[in-house]
């Protein structure tokens, strides 16, 4: 029987602020940097509660967009409000532990095998992936090809194929989780002052140091404000 027809998802109203709060930084020319209005004033301009308007704000953080400072505002992080569908938020979030517990077993072993098995080639392209993710860093972003980088040499570095597949395999997970992860405030350079912790082990041939500052930096992924996020059950 075809799927077409089946019932329509109806919008979240905070889903609905969403809409208004992006028409609104593209309509007033906003940038990053410029304060949104408070919430009281666009609860009452948008005709709703002062929770919805709440829950919108948080999914902008969630996704970066924007900065709620305590006691200061909310301010835009980017030039305009391009925001993922909530349904895809969920979904990710529904997966996103099960892809960090896969991370954290197979990426622990590959450190240890990394510090047992590393050439100097090996080492030259853990370093080579570091310079990278501290230029991007230093340019404003967030890091995110030198972390990919970084973690293929480790991968490589370990000699295993079998366990490298197993990457391949969830690659685009991983990717998923990685975007998540160093767009979180103050977390790429976090995360490079770690791969450093990682890479001067796996040089000193030190494997039960390289897994645990493996395991270290992999939960320090998994700390992100997708996992605490409720989306909420009720639509408009």
């Amino acid at each position: 029987m075809s799927d077409a027809l089946r019932p329509m998802a109806k919008q979240r109203l905070y889903e609905q602020v969403l809409d208004r709060l992006r028409q609104y930084v593209a309509e007033g020319g906003l940038k990053a940097g410029d304060r949104l209005p408070p919430e009281r004033d666009l609860a009452q301009r948008l005709g709703v509660s002062r929770a919805s308007v709440k829950q919108a704000i948080v999914v902008l953080e969630v996704q970066g967009l924007v900065e709620a400072r305590h006691g200061g505002g909310t301010y835009l992080v980017r030039d305009s409000l391009d925001v993922e569908p909530v349904e895809r938020m969920v979904e990710r979030r529904r997966r996103l532990p099960d892809v960090l517990e896969a991370r954290e077993a197979l990426e622990t072993k590959l450190a240890e095998l990394a510090a047992e098995r590393r050439t100097e080639a090996d080492l030259a392209a853990m370093r080579d992936a570091l310079t990278h993710m501290a230029g991007e860093i230093e340019r404003d972003g967030h890091g995110i090809e030198g972390d990919r980088l970084f973690h293929a040499a480790v991968t490589a570095a370990a000699h295993s194929s079998l366990l490298a597949e197993f990457m391949r395999s969830i690659a685009d997970q991983i990717a998923e989780s990685r975007t998540e992860s160093l767009r979180q405030p103050g977390r790429p350079d976090r995360s490079l002052a770690q791969h450093q912790a990682i890479l001067d082990a796996i040089a000193a041939r030190q494997p039960k140091q390289a897994a645990t500052a493996m395991r270290r930096h992999v939960r320090t992924v998994a700390k992100v404000r997708l996992l605490d996020w409720d989306p909420g059950d009720s639509p408009s």
